[in-house]
């Protein structure tokens, strides 16, 4: 797809890319609750408006695909040298298969909405996420997701150097503390346009 294909189609083709927004980070429950993940997301609404994204979606039959990160239970793919993933398997983190890595109960795929699991900060590393996104010849990412900083910035940068368009929905993302979202949404408006829920899927009721 290229970028001439998307001008010469007249028209936005999206995808809404839900992006890590599990148990383990998102749930106060998770190990990653007391990173900051849980108290942000309960403090600037994220679920309910990651929710509202994703019934909009639907509503306007716009594709809606998870990424969720993990590793086997034998962390086979698990990335000693990381620092992002340094304590998954201390603590067993991060299994994918168990209640750590299931999309928070808030933002349930429906059947037939694809899950990708993924074991680095890029959903496009070593996954199909391409695959599914030009099969449906979608032309422009929505991106919402933990954390704005990681798995959001890697996703628009991917994004943007595979010729698709990128919209960072900035009221469903969030970072582990106010700081890091606000400056990782400054970067990411170099690459992306940065805007809200109601900004890339305006309500039609």
């Amino acid at each position: 797809m290229s970028s001439n294909s998307n001008s010469n189609s007249g028209r936005r083709r999206p995808a809404l890319l839900v992006l890590d927004l599990i148990n383990e980070i998102v749930h106060p429950d998770g190990k990653y609750a007391a990173d900051g993940y849980f108290a942000q997301a309960r403090d600037r609404s994220v679920l309910e408006r990651t929710a509202e994204a994703i019934a909009r979606a639907r509503a306007a039959d716009i594709p809606v695909i998870y990424v969720v990160v993990g590793f086997s239970a034998d962390y086979t793919e698990w990335p000693a040298g990381s620092p992002v993933f340094e304590k998954a398997r201390a603590d067993g983190r991060l299994k994918l298969g168990t209640w750590a890595t299931q999309v928070h109960d808030a933002l349930a795929p429906e059947p037939g909405e694809p899950v990708v699991a993924k074991h680095r900060i890029s959903p496009f590393h070593g996954t199909n996420l391409e695959l599914l996104l030009r099969t449906r010849e979608i032309d422009t990412l929505l991106l919402t997701g933990v954390s704005t900083e990681l798995v959001v910035l890697t996703t628009a940068q991917a994004g943007h150097d595979l010729d698709f368009r990128v919209q960072v929905l900035e009221d469903a993302t969030l970072a582990g503390d106010a700081e890091i979202h606000a400056a990782a949404l400054k970067v990411l408006s170099r690459i992306a346009t940065v805007t809200t829920v109601e900004g890339a899927l305006p309500s039609t009721g």
